[in-house]
């Protein structure tokens, strides 16, 4: 297996947030000697579900492993983990940032749906959007960039 490859299905995934949504719990950490998958209740009005892969023989958590890759283009920010990325919240929204917006490190830029959970993208520094680079509802590779930042 590939450290790209996600060892459960969509519906497994599904399963797990639906199980969580309905507990009393806010995350639920599942770890064996593959991988370790965390899923949490998101946080504001609209929820929804992050998740966050961690593979085994790998030391670093996935959002370590993702900006050791996004650091080879410093310009960009790139895709956290495979899936269908998104410039809105949803179809008919606006866009969460635009040519010329101002960003901050918290900023959600876009969002990867992977697996029937939706996974909030942050600009993680401060700048100016260059350029979107990715059509919205394209899928793309872990570390792929997104958007460029000056």
């Amino acid at each position: 297996m590939s450290e790209n490859e996600i060892p459960l299905t969509a519906e497994d995934v599904a399963e797990i947030a639906e199980i969580l949504e309905k507990s009393g719990y806010r995350e639920v950490d599942i770890a064996t000697s593959r991988f370790r998958l965390r899923v949490a209740k998101g946080d504001g009005e609209d929820g929804g579900m992050t998740q966050e892969w961690q593979w085994a023989g790998t030391a670093q958590s996935a959002n370590a492993e993702d900006a050791a890759e996004v650091e080879t283009d410093p310009d960009c920010i790139g895709a956290p983990l495979p899936g269908t990325f998104y410039h809105a919240p949803s179809p008919g929204a606006p866009p969460f940032v635009t040519v010329g917006d101002t960003v901050g490190p918290e900023t959600v830029v876009g969002i990867v749906e992977t697996m029937k959970l939706m996974n909030p993208v942050h600009a993680g520094r401060e700048g100016t959007v260059a350029d979107v680079l990715v059509p919205n509802a394209t899928m793309v590779a872990k570390g792929q960039s997104l958007i460029r930042i000056s």
